[in-house]
């Protein structure tokens, strides 16, 4: 690994996680980890570029087809690639087919950058994520033979603790707190060999557990709030990305300064 080395430009490509949802910002966009350490990296570099390719709800196909080829024409420095769990927590999934298109994008970003990184994504600890561990951990052990064969990176946020940790994650159970995507960011940044602000990996402090009562009133309103509709959506093949664009879609300069104002992206400049 490269130590304290420079980057001049980032391209995230990826689903909700890498999108920053429910890294919410007063102005109703999405900030998340991918932002968070483009604002850092730009830092060290001037003239920084950064795009953000990633859409919530997309599948890996999805993640491939529209994603990949526009990410390896951009010729970053840093590529991040994570996908491939919306298909895994589908009670349908032909991991053969999802480890296959992961290999197809890893085939085509190595070439195209000069530090490709992967993750093994945070899983929320709690008796509905048991379900879909072990397909999980199976997509986990082909992104590193992937990494092992294509000479990429990769940060192993599944084996962190404090990442499982319920008070990590948002109400909907499924994206990471401003908190989480903040030690997302730590994690990819150290792992790029920069110096560390701070351990990402550390417990948070002990909590009081919730009574009964405040657990099933939980419990309600997750399933009223988040999870109907999200089995509605299975069922009419819908998507929560249906429509959307990237939020950087372009490799465009990042404005460190406007950034650091307002904790927001800041618009590209060309």
């Amino acid at each position: 690994m490269e130590m304290n080395a420079s980057y001049t430009s980032f391209v995230a490509v990826g689903d909700s996680f890498t999108e920053g949802m429910s890294d919410l910002l007063p102005d109703g966009t999405y900030r998340g980890w991918a932002d968070l350490l483009a604002a850092r990296l730009a830092t060290r570099s001037p003239g920084f570029r950064y795009a953000n390719l990633a859409v919530r709800g997309k599948l890996i196909g999805q993640i491939v087809e529209e994603q990949v080829g526009p990410a390896a024409a951009m010729r970053a420095d840093v590529v991040t690639m994570v996908g491939g769990l919306n298909d895994a927590l589908r009670p349908r999934c032909d991991l053969g087919r999802v480890r296959d298109r992961l290999e197809e994008a890893v085939e085509r970003l190595a070439p195209s950058c000069r530090r490709l990184v992967l993750m093994r994504s945070p899983g929320r600890r709690g008796p509905v994520m048991e379900r879909f561990r072990p397909r999980m951990e199976a997509l986990f052990e082909h992104i590193d033979g992937l990494a092992a064969r294509h000479g990429a990176l990769v940060v192993d946020l599944y084996g962190a603790e404090a990442l499982g940790d319920q008070r990590m994650w948002d109400v909907d159970r499924l994206h990471l707190t401003a908190e989480g995507h903040r030690r997302v960011a730590e994690a990819v940044w150290q792992g790029l060999g920069l110096a560390p602000e701070d351990d990402w990996r550390s417990p948070l402090p002990p909590s009081v557990p919730l009574g009964w009562t405040a657990r099933r009133t939980a419990d309600v309103r997750f399933a009223r709030e988040h999870l109907a509709p999200w089995i509605g959506r299975r069922l009419t093949g819908r998507s929560s990305g249906d429509g959307l664009r990237p939020k950087r879609p372009e490799l465009l300069a990042w404005d460190a300064d406007a950034s650091a104002r307002d904790g927001s992206h800041a618009p590209g400049l060309s």
